[in-house]
């Protein structure tokens, strides 16, 4: 994939113009007022996220992608768009060296080879007699040819070297075999198919590009029951969904997005009509994966087996929760996992109960209605694993609330938004049967103090410091010092009912680019490695001279979290300083220039509500801070 290509597959056209130009949903697009030319009146400017272009039917009649938004926005050109895009994305740009294109060659080439991988697999299931026992067995699962033939399912035949046979004969040599991982070395040092006597399911990105196979088991006495590629140049399971790339339009479509356990549960849906349905690939969900569909949807619906979030699951999931939010797990269901997806992705993630007995490809094809129940009444994460850990035990028995209780505490306590939390907190109150201040304690959480430095947080010590105004690049580097308190920072901010902290926060482009980059590198197991991968030359050089000048402004390396977080919110002030004064300039537009006809008065009226409405907001976001930070770190 070039860098273009990686860029148009993650940052969203939606959410970029979002940011520059007020959108309204009509149907599966979008409609607003063209930002490049006086348009006040009839909104003539349209996003479609199907192809990722926008398109002004008015004055301008100009369109294109997210790099020729950016160019017409920025005034500049193409390379200089590439690289403010790339910052936005992550992703790193260099100068293509003879290696670069070598690699972009020998990807193409491996991905001609899993092409014809397909293609061998295809007709061995559909031309020859084992095939002919897998198709009636796929029949019986419901399955119909057509939805066999649109997902490209096939047969890797049961000998050990058949397909490296067919594959050595059409050109391709064995470390090519190999790094596709359509073949393993052999303890004899020969290789192997690797699929040999499988199902094959070709596994394609977002964009339909065939990455790797997922295989079952057509003999039950092989192991394992299900097999994926390996990990390779292009298959990397914990940042692909399966059917995402002919699922996409039906989750944006359908503003909900359902993950299931199985490739055929997949194929069962989209045969039954539910085409807003992928899958990821065995493990437990990634934050990248979660991203990816936040692009179409901020609903996610997980529809698994029911014992993969039923009893055991939920108590193994809740036992093994990860720290590292991108490590996969082992189990499918991470119910603390996913609450901090949640809140750090401002999802909206849901659990459907599945009958026992019963997988999602048998309710799908049977009672498509009662499917379509279970998705719409899925329960929030937090409340169904209440409802697993609480079903058919003795709620009169006051060890197994206090055991139930010291498990959903935590699960609680991740949730970012505070609402939510209480409303929590008293659900599980009601099911208990206890007063709700007894669950306070139930995690072991010490109580707040007050205080706006605790002992174990002194302040630092001031002598020496350099006075006057503190420079935004000095802000970069403390938090980018304290990258590790973010969440925290994240938490408070969402108990003040503001947005967290982000790039936009920062007012020069190379800090935002950098800060963006601190944020990604949270998600990764080497933070320090990511950002020297990540940061290029002139960003580097940037990132440099930020911790330059938190050192002379903070005066040591350490800071707390009281300090960190002082540091945020002043520079949310200055964010909403600046929309205030954006705001207050529409709405001395609007009142400058009134509209006659009685219809659209009535439309200038009601944005100049909504205009004052969001004032009102700001104002009082910024007097929620100024109080905190006069008071000496007493919330309001």
């Amino acid at each position: 994939m070039t860098a273009v290509e990686d860029i148009k597959a993650r940052v969203d056209v939606v959410d970029l113009i979002g940011e520059t130009v007020r959108l309204r949903r009509s149907g599966k697009n979008y409609t607003g007022f063209c930002p490049f030319h006086a348009n006040v009146h009839t909104p003539s400017f349209a996003v479609f996220p199907e192809s990722g272009t926008w398109r002004c039917f008015g004055a301008c009649n100009e369109g294109g992608d997210i790099f020729r938004f950016v160019m017409k926005k920025e005034g500049c050109d193409f390379p200089e768009a590439l690289r403010l895009l790339a910052a936005r994305a992550g992703i790193e740009l260099h100068p293509r060296t003879p290696e670069d294109v070598r690699a972009e060659e020998e990807h193409a080439r491996l991905r001609t080879l899993l092409e014809l991988a397909a293609t061998f697999f295809r007709s061995t299931l559909l031309n020859s007699p084992e095939g002919a026992k897998v198709l009636e067995y796929l029949h019986r699962r419901g399955l119909s040819d057509g939805a066999l033939e649109s997902f490209g399912v096939g047969l890797a035949p049961a000998g050990w070297e058949n397909g490296i046979g067919f594959f050595r004969a059409k050109g391709y040599a064995d470390p090519e075999l190999v790094e596709s991982g359509l073949a393993v070395e052999s303890d004899s040092g020969g290789l192997r198919d690797r699929f040999r006597h499988r199902i094959t399911i070709p596994i394609r990105d977002a964009a339909g590009k065939l990455c790797g196979f997922g295989a079952r088991i057509v003999d039950p006495k092989d192991q394992p029951k299900f097999l994926n590629s390996p990990q390779t140049a292009l298959f990397d399971k914990g940042r692909l969904l399966y059917g995402l790339d002919r699922a996409a339009r039906a989750i944006r479509a359908a503003s909900e997005a359902v993950i299931v356990e199985g490739y055929m549960d997949v194929m069962a849906a989209h045969q039954a009509g539910f085409e807003n349905v992928i899958s990821p690939m065995g493990t437990a969900l990634t934050e990248a994966q979660l991203r990816m569909l936040k692009r179409y949807s901020k609903r996610i619906v997980l529809a698994l087996d029911p014992d993969s979030a039923g009893d055991a699951a939920t108590l193994r999931g809740l036992e093994l929760a990860r720290e590292a939010l991108d490590r996969e797990g082992e189990a499918v269901f991470d119910a603390r996992g996913l609450v901090r997806y949640e809140s750090r992705l401002q999802a909206d993630v849901r659990v459907a109960s599945l009958p026992d007995g019963k997988d999602p490809d048998e309710i799908v094809l049977e009672s498509p209605e009662v499917w379509r129940a279970l998705i719409a009444d899925a329960p929030p994460v937090v409340l169904h694993v209440l409802h697993t850990l609480t079903k058919d035990q003795n709620l009169n028995d006051p060890k197994i609330k206090a055991m139930i209780a010291a498990r959903m505490q935590p699960l609680i306590e991740d949730v970012g938004n505070k609402v939510e939390r209480d409303a929590y907190r008293q659900q599980v109150a009601r099911t208990l049967r206890v007063d709700e201040r007894s669950l306070a304690g139930s995690s072991g959480a010490q109580p707040r103090r007050r205080s706006r430095r605790t002992q174990a947080e002194p302040e630092a010590p001031k002598a020496d410091r350099p006075r006057g105004a503190i420079p935004e690049s000095s802000d970069l580097g403390l938090l980018a010092q304290a990258r590790d308190l973010l969440f925290r920072i994240d938490r408070f901010f969402g108990e003040m009912k503001l947005d967290r902290i982000g790039a936009e926060d920062f007012t020069d482009p190379a800090n935002a680019a950098i800060f963006e980059l601190v944020r990604q590198s949270l998600l990764e197991d080497d933070p320090e490695e990511f950002l020297e991968l990540h940061l290029h030359a002139g960003l580097a050089e940037v990132m440099r001279e930020a911790k330059e000048s938190f050192l002379k402004y903070h005066g040591r390396e350490a800071p707390t979290f009281q300090e960190a977080l002082e540091v945020a919110l002043r520079l949310r002030q200055k964010t909403l300083a600046r929309q205030l004064a954006d705001l207050q300039f529409y709405l001395a537009d609007i009142q400058n220039n009134p509209l006659p006809e009685t219809e659209k008065a009535e439309e200038n009226k009601e944005d100049w509500q909504k205009a004052l409405s969001k004032s009102s907001q700001l104002h009082a976001m910024q007097l929620s801070i100024e109080t905190y930070l006069r008071d000496g770190g007493q919330k309001s």
